[in-house]
């Protein structure tokens, strides 16, 4: 595996844990419509929660906003309605954003609820 995907790996596996740690029941990794693919899916309370997950090795490179494209939001939208479709889910909808940092030694990660809109 290269590095870039071992590195997007690593932050899908911490953001898991960060959310199990809130009460979150992790109900799908990695899952995929066609080439459409959501990092997380999740619940929380009552809401059925669409994660975009994103590594960076350092802070340097924007805001977790600049990280998710247009294309990027419409993707997730058309790949979160076949899942609710596919599966049948009555609950809210909330599209969030957690970006991991790996900075050396130290972790921190940012959770952005409710980061967009489709």
């Amino acid at each position: 595996m290269n590095q870039h995907l071992e590195v997007g790996v690593h932050g899908e596996e911490i953001a898991q844990d960060f959310l199990k740690n809130l009460g979150y029941h992790i109900l799908e990794q990695n899952w995929r419509f066609k080439h459409k693919e959501i990092d997380l899916i999740a619940l929380d309370k009552n809401d059925l929660v669409i994660i975009e997950v994103k590594t960076r090795k350092s802070k340097r490179h924007g805001t977790t906003e600049d990280f998710i494209s247009y294309q990027k939001i419409n993707f997730l939208a058309e790949a979160a309605g076949k899942y609710v479709e596919r599966f049948k889910q009555e609950l809210n909808i909330r599209f969030d954003v957690i970006t991991v940092y790996l900075l050396g030694e130290e972790v921190e990660v940012e959770h952005t609820k409710e980061a967009f809109y489709p």
